[in-house]
């Protein structure tokens, strides 16, 4: 395989990664006199404010995704292709991917940031994670298995397993999925399930901190707590939950709750990066970047969003900037005027954040809301959150999808999106996933991750019986 783009003359940027920050970076290069070429494992860009909603049939997944090809169908000099990053070569200006090799003038890492487990391979394989679109429909199947199962088992006990549904983390993703399940509960189990007894039903928002939403304001958190108290949600501050074992989430102190929706949202770390050294990395797995985003240490690779570790240029943001949207796509945009003023011999410009505020939704009439030293909570934070998050997704039909969604669950306390689906992959998709793993790992080592960047894939079993016995 190959990326079969030929040299034009231009300097060439490649930019991994097509979230908030990669795609705002290629879009914001129009007619720039660079050659860009966006590399990215989906080839779709996602919304995740609203993944949560997938994942509790309140939307479908179409109506927050959107193909980059249709984005950029009419830019010269562009170029998309579906790989995934297997390491960088910074010496010899490259990068290896699952197609093959590309060389760049300007790298750009832009692939965000993963679920984290901190450290632990057991709660990774066993938890149910919502940071992806395919996490969210594994989430959403799930759920909705668990309740069918919950009508036709024979004992109590799995019975209870099936309805306990225990999310840790209290930041807004958790927050937001609590609400969700809860006016599932409220709302739609009764009707699907007239033979369940709904008051069966226990969910549970275990959180570490002292207070949910920890990075918002004192009254935003108050403000949720109430409003998940209002949904019946059990909500335990101060906790921590440290393995799952026989479909039991284990507390620190030894206690445990029976579960299987056991769903982890309490944090993020940064996407894993082969092939940098150690030195570049800060905690979290995030690249440690200067005031232009560029990797300190490196000449010509940059990192934007929920990679990159900025620090020392604001005394506000000495840990670096929050791992959302906002920050991801102002750094786009100022790095791609800051490659306009590099191929002019302009000056560059240093990034400054400016803080747009924070939302947070926990169900029909409830969300809270910092804005500009604002606080706001009920119902017109509910109509703030709605009308910024439309205004952001992709594409008119994708914004009118998901309106109608809104307004159909709204009068209707339901939400249609209800089915379960099991996408089986054809054989064809099966032996090309193998021969990408033979090609990669059979001819060397697997890459050795920096200590502070850990949580790469684990090689399959397949795939490093190949290496370690190649064919003749």
């Amino acid at each position: 395989m190959s990326f079969n783009i030929p040299r034009n003359g231009k300097k060439r940027i490649v930019v991994v990664g097509g979230g908030f920050g990669g795609l705002n970076l290629c879009r914001a290069l129009k007619d720039s006199g660079y050659q860009v070429v966006l590399v990215d494992k989906n080839n779709f860009h996602q919304f995740p404010p609203l993944i949560y909603q997938v994942a509790t049939s309140g939307l479908q997944p179409n109506a927050i995704t959107f193909p980059f090809r249709k984005l950029f169908e009419d830019r010269k000099d562009f170029y998309f292709r579906l790989a995934e990053l297997r390491s960088v070569h910074p010496e010899e200006n490259y990068i290896q991917t699952s197609i093959g090799k590309l060389d760049y003038d300007y790298l750009v890492l832009a692939m965000g940031a993963t679920t984290n487990f901190f450290g632990s391979e057991h709660l990774a394989e066993n938890a149910i994670a919502m940071k992806t679109i395919d996490e969210a429909m594994g989430l959403r199947n799930a759920l909705l298995s668990n309740f069918e199962r919950s009508v036709t088992c024979a004992s109590p006990e799995e019975r209870q397993e099936l309805l306990n549904v225990v999310i840790v983390g209290g930041g807004p993703t958790g927050v937001e999925i609590a609400g969700a399940i809860a006016e599932m509960r409220r709302y739609i189990l009764p009707t699907d399930y007239p033979d369940l007894d709904v008051n069966n039903m226990h969910i549970h928002l275990i959180q570490g901190d002292d207070r949910l939403l920890p990075a918002m304001s004192e009254k935003a958190s108050r403000k949720a707590y109430d409003f998940l108290k209002e949904l019946g949600v059990e909500i335990e501050t101060g906790k921590f939950i440290v393995d799952y074992v026989d479909h039991k989430a284990v507390f620190s102190d030894g206690r445990t709750l029976p579960t299987r929706s056991f769903i982890w949202v309490c944090g993020v770390r940064g996407q894993s990066v082969t092939g940098l050294e150690r030195e570049r990395f800060g905690h979290g797995g995030r690249l440690k970047v200067d005031a232009y985003n560029r990797v300190i240490g490196e000449r010509n690779i940059y990192a934007i969003g929920d990679l990159c570790l900025m620090q020392g240029t604001d005394p506000e943001y000495r840990h670096g900037h929050p791992q959302m949207a906002q920050p991801a796509i102002q750094q786009g945009l100022n790095l791609a005027e800051n490659f306009r003023a590099l191929l002019k011999g302009g000056n560059v410009r240093k990034f400054t954040y400016r803080d747009l505020g924070s939302m947070a939704t926990i169900g029909r009439n409830k969300a809270v809301a910092d804005v500009m030293g604002s606080h706001f909570t009920g119902f017109f934070a509910w109509l703030m959150w709605m009308g910024v998050h439309l205004i952001s997704i992709l594409g008119v039909r994708n914004k009118v999808a998901v309106f109608l969604d809104w307004a159909w669950s709204y009068f209707t306390y339901d939400k249609s999106n209800r089915m379960i689906l099991m996408a089986k992959k054809p054989r064809v998709l099966l032996e090309r996933e193998e021969r990408e793993k033979v090609s990669h790992w059979g001819v060397q080592s697997p890459p050795v991750i920096p200590a502070e960047n850990p949580g790469a894939q684990a090689v399959s079993a397949h795939a490093r019986k190949i290496r370690e016995n190649p064919p003749s």
